[in-house]
C-alpha cells in the first residue's frame, strides 16, 4: 500500500489545510527539509477538531465492548498494511534505524490489540455490586452497583522520541479509545509525515467500522500555542503527554487553572538510578557492557535510560569503571532525533563537565553527518553528588554519570532526597540480599518500576507494567502510561443506587449481557 502525504490535519473525517503557517519534517542526519509542508491550524480550526470529538462522544461511548474492540483490531490491521511506508518515512524523519522502527510499529499494533482483548474480557468496567439486604438490622441495605464510564474527549500529544508507540496511535491514544473517549491528537512537528500516514490508517478503520468520524482527529499546530488552546477548551476532559518537564508543566498549570480542572497525565523526565551492590561485580565487563548498551541505545534518547549508576568504591568497582571507559572510548555517535535535541544534549554535557569533582572517564567519537555527538561517561563521588543538584539533571542522550559510594547507609540518605523516577534498578546477588532489603523501602518511594537485574530500557507492554512514577517523572504517580492499567486514566467510577434491572447499564445487570467480571459482595 502506497500512501501519499498531503500535509493536512484530519478533522471530523475530512483532510483540512491549516492556515496559521507551515512546518516541515527534517532529516536529522542532514538537516534537510522533507516535503511536503504541513499547514498549521489556526484557533478556529483547532476548536473545530475539539467540537468534532465532542459530537462523537455520545455515540462512541455507547458502543459495545465488541464494537470498540473490533475498531482497535481494525486500526492495528490498517497500520500493518501501511508498515512499509510508515517505516520508510519515520526513518527519514527521525534518523532511527529500520529495525528499531519496525519493532516500534509492532509494539504500536500490539498495544491496540491488547486493549481490544481487555475490552472483550471486560474487567476495565470494574464492576462492584452490593445487593440489597432489606432484612439487615438495624437498617436495611439498598442495592448499590458501580462501574466505570469514559470521561469524554481526550487531548493527546505525540512524543519526539517515539514516532509510533507514543505517538498517533500509541499508548495514550489506544487507552483513551479503549476507554470510550474520542481523541484529538496533536502531532509532533519532528515527524509530521509519519503521523499523517498512521492517521490515514485510523481514519480507514473508523470508516470500516461505521463509527462517528470525529472519534479521532489529527492536528498540526504551532507548538505551545495550539497545546494551550486544546487544554483550555471546556470539551477536553483529560490530557496524555510525553515530553519535556517544561512542556508537561505548562499543560498541567493550564489544566488546573480552568474553571473546571482536568487531569493531565504527563510523563516528563527521569534519570533512572541504578544501584550496583558489591556481589554483582563478579563479572565487571559483562555488567559494563549491559550498562553501555542501555545508555547508548537509540542514541540515549529513551526516557528510561540509566542516567545515574551508583557503584561501590574499591578495586572491583575500579574494574567496572575501566571496562565502561573502554566501551565508551570505542563508541561512535548515532544520529539524534532533531538538531534541537542534539544541541540540548551538548549543552547538558558541557554543563556537567564544568562541575567541580566530575570527570569524563570515557568518550567516543562523533558519528557521520549532522547531529551525531560522541557518547560520554562521567564519574564522581557520593559526597560531590550529594552536594550538587546539577548532577541530578537529566541528559537526554548518550551520557551517564557513575557515582562511587562507600557504604549502604550513605546510599540510603542520598536515595531519600532523589526526585521521583520512572525506574530504579538493583544489580545484586544472594550475598547482597540484606542490603537490597534495606534499600528497597526507600527506592519504592521514588520509582514506578523497580528492576532486579537487567536494564530499564525496553518497557514490556502488558497487564502488570507500570510506566510512571512520582513527580517529576510524571504529574500523576498513581497510574501508568504503558500497559492495560492505562485505560483507567480516562474513566471514572459511577455508583447506581436502587435502580431497577431494566434501567441498569449492561455491565451491572444481573443478566450481565456483556459477560464482564463482577465483584458481588466483595467476591468474584
Amino acid at each position: 500500500m502506497t500512501n501519499q502525504i498531503n500535509g493536512q490535519s484530519l478533522i471530523n473525517g475530512e483532510w483540512v489545510t491549516g492556515t496559521d503557517g507551515t512546518v516541515t519534517g527534517f532529516n536529522p542526519a542532514t538537516n534537510e527539509a522533507l516535503q511536503p509542508e504541513f499547514g498549521l491550524l489556526n484557533e478556529e480550526q483547532t476548536d473545530q477538531a475539539v467540537a468534532a470529538a465532542k459530537d462523537a462522544f455520545a455515540s462512541y461511548r455507547a458502543t459495545t465492548p465488541e464494537e470498540r474492540a473490533a475498531f482497535l483490531d481494525e486500526a492495528a490491521d490498517q497500520i500493518e498494511a501501511r508498515r512499509e511506508d510508515i517505516v520508510a518515512r519515520a526513518t527519514q524523519e527521525t534518523g532511527l534505524p529500520e529495525a528499531r522502527l519496525n519493532g516500534e510499529t509492532s509494539r504500536t499494533t500490539n498495544q491496540l490489540r491488547l486493549f481490544a482483548k481487555v475490552l472483550r474480557h471486560g474487567n476495565n468496567n470494574s464492576v462492584r455490586i452490593d445487593p440489597a439486604q432489606p432484612d439487615r438490622q438495624p437498617a436495611p441495605r439498598v442495592d448499590i452497583r458501580q462501574r466505570r464510564i469514559p470521561l469524554g474527549p481526550v487531548a493527546v500529544f505525540g512524543a519526539s522520541n517515539f514516532p509510533l508507540a507514543f505517538s498517533t496511535a500509541g499508548g495514550d491514544t489506544a487507552s483513551a479509545l479503549a476507554a470510550g473517549c474520542p481523541v484529538v491528537f496533536k502531532a509532533h512537528n519532528a515527524h509530521p509525515g509519519t503521523s499523517e500516514i498512521v492517521a490515514q490508517a485510523i481514519k480507514a478503520a473508523i470508516e470500516k467500522q461505521g463509527l462517528h468520524s470525529g472519534v479521532f482527529n489529527l492536528i498540526y499546530g504551532p507548538g505551545a500555542k495550539v497545546g494551550q488552546r486544546l487544554i483550555s477548551d471546556p470539551a477536553i476532559t483529560a490530557v496524555g503527554f510525553t515530553g519535556s518537564r517544561s512542556g508537561g508543566m505548562a499543560l498541567f498549570h493550564t489544566a488546573n487553572q480552568r474553571p473546571t480542572p482536568i487531569p493531565v497525565y504527563a510523563e516528563m523526565s527521569a534519570v533512572n538510578p541504578v544501584f550496583v551492590l558489591p556481589g554483582a561485580l563478579g563479572d565487571a565487563k559483562a555488567l559494563a557492557e549491559g550498562f553501555f548498551g542501555s545508555v547508548t541505545g537509540s542514541a540515549g534518547q529513551l526516557c528510561t535510560k540509566p542516567g545515574l549508576l551508583f557503584l561501590p568504591e574499591g578495586s572491583e568497582g575500579n574494574s567496572f569503571v575501566s571496562a565502561v571507559s573502554e566501551f565508551f572510548n570505542g563508541s561512535t555517535g548515532q544520529t539524534m532525533l532533531t538538531a534541537g535535541i542534539a544541541n540540548a544534549w551538548l549543552e547538558a554535557t558541557k554543563k556537567l563537565r564544568s562541575q567541580d569533582g566530575v570527570e569524563a572517564i570515557g568518550e567516543g567519537k562523533a558519528g557521520e553527518g549532522e547531529n551525531a555527538p560522541a557518547p560520554v561517561i562521567f564519574e564522581t563521588d557520593l559526597a560531590t553528588f550529594d552536594s550538587n543538584e546539577v548532577l541530578e539533571e537529566e541528559m537526554f542522550g548518550p551520557a551517564s554519570l557513575i557515582i562511587r559510594y562507600s557504604s549502604i547507609d550513605e546510599l540510603v540518605k542520598v536515595i531519600d532526597r532523589l526526585e521521583g523516577q520512572l525506574t530504579a534498578t538493583f544489580h545484586a546477588i544472594e550475598s547482597d540480599h540484606a542490603e537490597v532489603e534495606k534499600l528497597l523501602p526507600h527506592v519504592e518511594l521514588i520509582a514506578g518500576r523497580i528492576l532486579f537485574g537487567g536494564w530499564p530500557t525496553g518497557v514490556e507492554v502488558g497487564h502488570a507494567m507500570v510506566h510512571g512514577g512520582p513527580f517529576p517523572a510524571t504529574t500523576n504517580g498513581a497510574t501508568t502510561s504503558v500497559g492495560t492499567l492505562a485505560i483507567e486514566r480516562f474513566q471514572r467510577p459511577v455508583a447506581y443506587q436502587s435502580f431497577p434491572e431494566v434501567l441498569r447499564p449492561e455491565p451491572i445487570q444481573d443478566a450481565n449481557p456483556w459477560n464482564v467480571p463482577q465483584v458481588v459482595d466483595g467476591q468474584f
